[in-house]
């Protein structure tokens, strides 16, 4: 475990009163959601991919993405299903860092994430623009396990967990709103806990 942790934890002061919010369940274990088998992966051929309404598309090795500036935070996950974890450390790439490397077009309004078993969830851009959506590959000191989302998954913790991707395996920057899996099929695209934002 690192000694160098940024707690965030306290971001919840934005949308509610409650660090836990309403109609969740506090609990010490990780659980395990996904909406099929956790994905195989090389890292000899994994790729990450930024693209869309950018100056300079980009794509990353396994090694160049593990080289890019990182952080570890103290964050809070919480589950749509009802559930919350408090004191989660995650180690990562803050989202805005790959933003500031593709250069966003002032046109892009969206974004939409990719994983490697098809997965896909979108989050408006002001959303994503924030140091606490990581790109995370550690959890607590360790590699993050295979079904929790290892090598690389997205860390939200001012939405619902569904909007962090598994597997996450690219970003596209949209000039307009689209819906990802969850999205299609009912479930909230703005998804904040606080206000109990689970389905459209």
């Amino acid at each position: 475990m690192t000694n160098d942790v940024t707690d965030v934890t306290e971001l919840y002061r934005e949308f509610g009163d409650d660090r836990l919010p309403s109609g969740q369940r506090e609990t010490e274990a990780f659980p395990v959601l996904s909406k099929g088998p956790t994905p195989d992966w090389d890292p000899e051929t994994w790729e990450f991919t930024v693209t869309g309404a950018v100056e300079e598309e980009l794509t990353f090795s396994w090694e160049e993405f593990r080289a890019l500036p990182s952080e570890t935070q103290k964050q809070d996950f919480h589950c749509v299903t009802g559930w919350s974890k408090f004191d989660c450390e995650f180690t990562g790439v803050p989202f805005p860092e790959l933003a500031e490397q593709a250069g966003v077009h002032d046109s892009a309004v969206h974004v939409m994430f990719s994983a490697l078993d098809g997965y896909t969830t979108d989050l408006a851009l002001e959303d994503c623009l924030r140091e606490e959506v990581l790109f995370a590959w550690a959890y607590d000191g360790e590699s993050l396990p295979p079904d929790h989302g290892g090598p690389l998954r997205v860390v939200t913790p001012h939405k619902y967990a569904y909007k962090g991707a598994k597997w996450v395996d690219g970003i596209e920057f949209l000039t307009e709103t689209e819906r990802g899996y969850w999205e299609k099929r009912g479930y909230s695209q703005t998804a904040d806990p606080w206000q109990e934002e689970r389905y459209s």
